[in-house]
């Protein structure tokens, strides 16, 4: 009986003392981020056969156990990702906000400038200091537009610097996670209880900063041995066998940067839009909001370069020469070729040279492109990656001139131009609009060369009495057109029917003209001067019906060439104030408002992801906490029951001793 008393007393001892180790260890390890809590299990030991009854043998403790909610767990695993992906999407799209708000208002600034310098040329054309000021503006415009797209190199470097640490970061943790899944597949005995927690816990804990970067699944088998996947199933870590992240350069674009998952000498191409966390939002942002903010600004570079040269072609100088251009060419050599950029997949063999040619910078669009040779038919095809829609484009060496291929449906304002050879399967990825702010230069140097000139003007006749006109709506060669004077005058020869010549005024009709025709009342009509290579083109519009019957309604065309003259300069002006891109609904200062205002938008709606991710993140924190976390109250509690529980099994086994001590006594 003693025996058993104090074999009960020690059990109880025992015990209690391993629920003080476990609250000690709970109390010590409050503030231990990932830590669970644990308890010590306790039951009664199988009581002890007496006569016909079971005398009580005491207590033992069956396992520390650690509380853990799978389900509340891998609710936080979720909301954690959410959150690593809505705070990295904000704070990269806060930043490109700034740099639009900043480098974007510098540009709209540079613009109004501009073209407040350009007015002042219109004004006083002979005026050379007006002119140097414009040369000025040019280049403060086009560097602002360089430091802009300088500012997304930055940016695009800088988040391929954190998808490469990431990147790194997450091949330490499939290291890890292996080591431990080891460690803890050892560490059990089959035949006993018990599990490592605090190795667990040190497992769930490289999980958790794991779901941050990435979409997270575990899957654990009988001997506590997880199998972690990553995205949409891929496999980082099978058992004790662990897989790396590599980083490796795009392709066919070097600075879009890709994943791929290595396992000995294998490699397997990662799909970044799968990953969620900060890598995926990482990847999302570069690829999709930087790339289309970029394509917007290069679009714009594009337009302005554009409709400014052409309009500078258009007028005359103070030498009397074409305006050269004022910005760099959007069609030159370097930038057509840049525009297109070829896969490494494609056959070596391949001989084929692609560029791409803008033709209609209103209608270009800020889509990805594909063109594929196909062998079979021997055609290319378009693929607009962003719509989905294709086109045929012809066999090599078609179109006009050889080698040309337009689009026709939709037109997007751009040629395909290839020569060379294709082999099977070619590919080529399009940039129509790829680097036209980064290689914008202001190429005017001297003010004088501002052609602020037009070449020739119309004079219509006093005797008009319609309201009917003839207007110049293109010069071609501006020193070829100030040799012309001609005439051209309109009658209604038959009701409902306009005809007009156009004549050279020194010889009129009957000698040849330059050319003839009829319209339809409320029409108009496009000629070109000469025919064939024109260089001009004048419209004929309005019901030119004169005083009286078959009363012609005369216009004269003559050289207006003069250093006093600032038409051309007042047309290069008025192009702020046209619609150019996105189909001509855009102005230059709009089409930029728009991009800004789009990118502040998403930056704001960021804001709002990422307040309503934090909150479901405390509120799953919260959650596993209320199972999994240290309460301080509650463990200061079992400290004092656990403590009581010690010293009253420790009288148990005072006692057991003098009853043990008075039967010796007893006997001797």
């Amino acid at each position: 009986m003693t025996v058993s008393l104090y074999q009960t007393g020690v059990s109880g001892l025992l015990a209690a003392q391993q629920q003080l180790a476990t609250t000690g260890h709970n109390i010590a390890n409050v503030n231990t981020e990932g830590y669970n809590r644990q308890r010590a299990e306790q039951n009664a030991s199988l009581g002890l056969n007496n006569g016909s009854n079971y005398i009580g043998a005491g207590t033992y403790i069956q396992d520390i156990t650690r509380l853990y909610d799978q389900f509340s767990h891998k609710e936080q695993l979720l909301t954690q990702s959410s959150l690593g992906n809505a705070d990295s999407l904000q704070a990269r799209l806060t930043q490109l906000d700034q740099v639009m708000s900043t480098s974007g208002n510098a540009v709209v600034g540079s613009l109004d400038k501009f073209y407040q310098a350009l007015n002042g040329v219109a004004d006083n054309p002979n005026d050379t200091g007006l002119r140097s000021i414009v040369i000025n503006q040019a280049n403060i415009l086009s560097n602002d537009f360089n430091e802009l797209t300088n500012n997304f190199d930055n940016m695009t470097n800088a988040v391929n610097g954190e998808i490469e640490q990431v990147a790194n970061r997450i091949s330490e943790i499939s290291v890890e996670i292996a080591k431990l899944n080891e460690t803890i597949m050892y560490s059990q005995n089959p035949s006993q209880g018990g599990q490592p927690n605090d190795l667990l816990d040190k497992r769930d804990q490289l999980i958790g900063e794991l779901s941050q970067f990435t979409r997270v699944t575990t899957i654990q088998d009988a001997n506590n041995v997880m199998t972690v996947m990553i995205g949409q199933g891929t496999t980082l870590v099978a058992g004790i066998t662990p897989m790396t992240l590599r980083v490796t350069a795009g392709d066919p674009d070097a600075q879009k940067t890709q994943l791929s998952l290595v396992s000995n000498n294998s490699s397997v191409a990662i799909k970044a839009s799968t990953l969620g966390g900060a890598l995926g939002a990482s990847f999302e942002f570069r690829d999709e909001h930087l790339t289309q903010t970029r394509t917007e600004i290069d679009r714009l570079a594009m337009a302005i370069s554009f409709t400014l040269n052409d309009s500078q072609a258009s007028g005359l100088d103070l030498n009397g020469l074409q305006g050269a251009n004022i910005f760099t060419d959007i069609n030159t050599t370097e930038l057509q070729q840049g525009r297109v950029l070829v896969p490494s997949t494609n056959n070596p063999a391949s001989t084929t040279q692609a560029q791409i040619l803008i033709n209609d910078v209103s209608l270009l669009p800020t889509d990805a492109f594909e063109v594929r040779y196909d062998a079979g038919s021997n055609t290319y095809s378009l693929y607009n990656l962003t719509t989905g829609g294709s086109e045929n484009l012809g066999a090599p060496g078609s179109g006009v001139p050889a080698g040309t291929h337009t689009p026709t449906s939709p037109d997007y304002g751009f040629s395909f131009v290839e020569t060379g050879t294709p082999s099977a399967g070619d590919t080529f990825t399009i940039i129509p609009t790829k680097d036209s702010a980064a290689l914008m230069q202001t190429t005017l140097t001297n003010g004088n060369a501002i052609a602020a000139s037009t070449a020739i003007a119309v004079t219509p006749s006093s005797n008009n009495v319609s309201e009917g006109k003839v207007e110049i709506t293109n010069v071609i060669n501006p020193v070829s057109a100030r040799g012309y004077n001609v005439t051209v005058d309109v009658y209604e020869s038959a009701p409902g029917t306009f005809s007009y010549r156009v004549y050279d005024t020194a010889t009129p009709p009957p000698a040849p003209t330059i050319a003839a025709g009829t319209y339809a009342p409320g029409a108009s009509v496009l000629i070109d001067i000469p025919a064939g290579t024109p260089d001009f083109q004048i419209e004929i519009s309005g019901d030119l019906v004169g005083s009286g019957t078959n009363a012609r309604e005369t216009f004269t065309l003559g050289d207006a060439f003069g250093a006093g003259n600032g038409n051309n300069a007042v047309v290069m002006a008025k192009t702020q104030e046209v619609g150019v891109t996105n189909g001509g609904r855009e102005t230059f200062s709009k089409s930029l408002a728009v991009s800004t205002s789009v990118v502040g938008a998403k930056a704001s709606n960021a804001d709002l992801t990422a307040d309503t991710a934090q909150a479901l993140f405390t509120q799953a924190y919260n959650r596993n906490q209320a199972t999994s976390g240290v309460n301080l109250d509650e463990e200061a509690a079992n400290l004092m029951k656990f403590q009581q529980a010690y010293q009253a099994a420790s009288q148990i086994i005072s006692t057991a001793n003098t009853l043990f001590d008075t039967i010796l006594a007893a006997v001797r």
